[in-house]
């Protein structure tokens, strides 16, 4: 591995397999750069230290790649006086991503050259959980493994979901697709949903035991073109698939498709209504081109060439690959994904423009007929967000969504806006202070709301949606509208009076806590719904009741809490057959819901940790990368912040009806955009608004 000698591992085992002891795994000579001594010579430059560690821990697999990055990270950005405080350092960062309770670790740190004819200064130390107190909750949470909420998958299956597609004759296959000519996201996901549907209808197909599903998507990309520069930009997106085609029927059926859908055979990397590739088939090395030709890649044409003999050089090809599975190993370079990535970007011009995520909505009208007889119809594309891809210095917008709650019980407006002529006024004046979507709720979720029947939430919200739909202010006509809803039955009939996103507090899987066999097959009907449709859909975190549930103490903060409890429902709704695509999907942490103000106070602190690529503790984060929308406005904890005294002035704090806490959220506001949130949900569009415009200028 990079910066180390060598990696070994020690492992003692019986003929039946029994351990006769722990593994010990041993990273030798890692090599950092970094400050560390008392003396003021010492402190000037950074130097040279070789790590030395040793893991006795139970288990087969372990990630040593993280482990060296993680100790450079932690150690070169270190300043210690002793040798020993950095060697604890390391021993702590190693325990940390040793994930077992009884692990122990022996951590030998050398200076070459601290002490004249001496090799090296060395220190070594042998460590163990118990020796740091602060991780001692981490040390309780790997010993007695977590249950209750976190119980989906068993709960998931126990009503017939399917996680994998399993079978011997099943191949794993990574699949590019693209499209710039005409609507794009339509192309592509027209062309999904007829492979998703494969049957014997599909005029020259192979037949009915073909399977084909798509278990994990990326997220969606635009990209300007690549080599033929003089075309429009290209929508690229990658899937992983499960299937029982063999290479050649595979490549011949995706022909067969982009012909279908329009594709007609010319200039070589042209533009193209749908484009589709073969990227990865198993791990398998295929060249049908004869050994004497395979020296230049300008003899592609009616060969097939698997791993795509092109993918190392092209970032639209290996960001969506890297969303989905960064660590593969690529079969002829023996490299994973992601260093791949690293070293395309490496390479990449100052001037060439960033890749931009791209989010589409489907249109509430103008059904198309599919390129191909008796498959499903698809909507066409109405609008598309952009965000800038992961990492990317590119200046953007935060998108304000505004709360538009058709109930008479809402916590904030309850009875304002449940009567057409008061929800078309709010909506006109919201779009024109800047809305980029309007968000149609018809039963609050204020504790101690009164039920409502899923008849009664179905006509608050399509009367709405209708009214919108059918206002004479084009503007608010054609703003996308979101329905903030937990049920299947409402969020069908909504999308169906025109409505383009669905918002659901509880992630899909209902309102019960701890989830329930009922918590299962809400999400398994919602996500057929979404994967049906097409549509975005916001994920919240929430623990049933809003008012209950906040103790996170099995957790070492909150915001593990919020990203390990959200990342296995949205693991569930994108992966999988059947899966709500992954560019379709924006993430909310629950700011007041089922927290305390502490907690919410953390998690607009910390908000931007929540997509980042990796977890407390160093394991890969499900929600990396996702837009992020965050709704602090006029909640309670806010409320009870205004409340406080103050120490040293004479405000003796005050108590605020929600309508009166719009000042005290700009502060959440301006904190959420600081921290990247894509999308702020405001009920006071115009002042929230001007709050937003300022903080971007500020921080994006």
């Amino acid at each position: 591995m990079p910066y180390a000698e060598s990696v070994s591992i020690n492992s003692r085992r019986l003929r039946d397999g029994a351990r006769l002891g722990p593994d010990r795994f041993l990273l030798n000579k890692l090599a950092c750069n970094l400050i560390v001594g008392l003396n003021p010579c010492e402190r000037e430059d950074k130097q040279l230290v070789h790590f030395d560690v040793e893991i006795q821990r139970s288990g087969n697999v372990f990630d040593w790649r993280r482990l060296g990055q993680h100790l450079r990270k932690a150690t070169e950005a270190s300043s210690f006086i002793s040798l020993e405080a950095l060697a604890s350092l390391a021993a702590k960062t190693s325990l940390v991503l040793a994930q077992a309770p009884a692990a122990i670790v022996t951590v030998r740190a050398g200076k070459p050259k601290a002490i004249v004819f001496a090799e090296a200064a060395e220190v070594e130390i042998t460590r163990t959980l118990s020796d740091y107190p602060e991780l001692r909750r981490v040390a309780n949470k790997l010993a007695q493994p977590l249950t209750g909420n976190l119980n989906l998958a068993p709960l998931l299956r126990s009503v017939g979901h399917t996680f994998e597609v399993t079978s011997d004759k099943m191949n794993t296959v990574a699949l590019a697709l693209g499209s710039n000519i005409g609507d794009r996201f339509a192309n592509i996901e027209a062309a999904l949903q007829i492979l998703e549907k494969w049957h014997t209808r599909f005029s020259g197909g192979p037949g009915a035991t073909i399977e084909f599903h798509v278990v994990d998507t990326s997220f969606m990309y635009e990209t300007e073109p690549m080599y033929v520069t003089d075309q429009p930009k290209f929508a690229n997106c990658a899937v992983m698939v499960r299937t029982n085609f063999g290479t050649h029927s595979l490549l011949l059926t995706l022909q067969m498709l982009e012909s279908q859908m329009g594709r007609v055979k010319g200039k070589r990397n042209g533009p193209r209504p749908v484009d589709l590739d073969i990227l990865l088939y198993n791990d398998e090395i295929i060249d049908t081109r004869a050994p004497q030709s395979r020296l230049t890649l300008d003899n592609l044409s009616e060969q097939l060439v698997i791993p795509h003999p092109r993918m190392a050089e092209r970032e639209f090809v290996l960001r969506p690959l890297c969303d989905m599975v960064p660590d593969w190993i690529h079969p002829v370079l023996k490299r994973p994904m992601k260093d791949l990535l690293a070293d395309v970007m490496k390479t990449k011009p100052a001037d060439e423009p960033p890749m931009a995520r791209v989010m589409p909505f489907p249109a509430t009208s103008g059904i198309h007929n599919p390129p191909i007889p008796a498959y499903p119809q698809y909507r066409a594309t109405a609008t598309h967000w952009v965000f800038p891809a992961k990492g990317s210095p590119a200046p953007h917008k935060t998108r304000l969504m505004a709360t538009l709650n058709a109930t008479p019980d809402s916590f904030s407006d309850g009875g304002s806006h449940n009567a057409t002529s008061s929800a078309l006024e709010y909506a006109s004046k919201s779009v024109a202070a800047g809305a980029a979507i309007i968000d149609v709720g018809g039963y609050s979720t204020r504790p101690g709301a009164d039920f409502v029947s899923d008849e009664e939430e179905t006509r608050r919200v399509v009367s709405t949606i209708e009214a919108l739909r059918e206002s004479g202010d084009i503007a608010v006509s054609e703003t996308p509208i979101s329905v903030d809803t937990f049920r299947a039955s409402v969020a069908r009939a909504a999308l169906e009076a025109g409505a383009n996103c669905i918002n659901d507090v509880y992630a899909f899987t209902g309102p019960e806590y701890p989830l329930t066999k009922s918590s299962a097959t809400m999400l398994r009907e919602m996500r057929a719904l979404a994967h049906e449709f097409a549509v975005p859909v916001v994920l919240m975190h929430s623990r049933g009741p809003a008012g209950e549930n906040k103790d996170y103490s099995q957790y070492s903060s909150v915001l593990e809490g919020v990203a390990r409890e959200l990342s296995e429902k949205i693991d569930a709704i994108v992966r999988g057959p059947g899966g709500v695509r992954r560019w379709l999907v924006i993430v909310d942490p629950g700011v007041g819901f089922s927290k305390t103000i502490d907690g919410n106070i953390e998690l607009l602190r910390r908000a931007r940790e929540l997509t980042e690529d990796e977890l407390p503790g160093g394991t890969l984060n499900s929600l990396r990368g996702f837009p992020q929308l965050i709704g602090a406005s006029r909640k309670s904890f806010l409320g009870k912040i205004l409340e406080e005294a103050d120490e040293h002035s004479a405000y003796k704090g005050r108590e605020t009806a929600a309508s009166e806490r719009d000042a005290a959220t700009a502060a959440a506001v301006s904190t959420a955009v600081q921290q990247g949130a894509e999308i702020i949900r405001v009920h006071d569009v115009q002042m929230l608004g001007d709050v937003v415009r300022v903080a971007d200028r500020l921080w994006k």
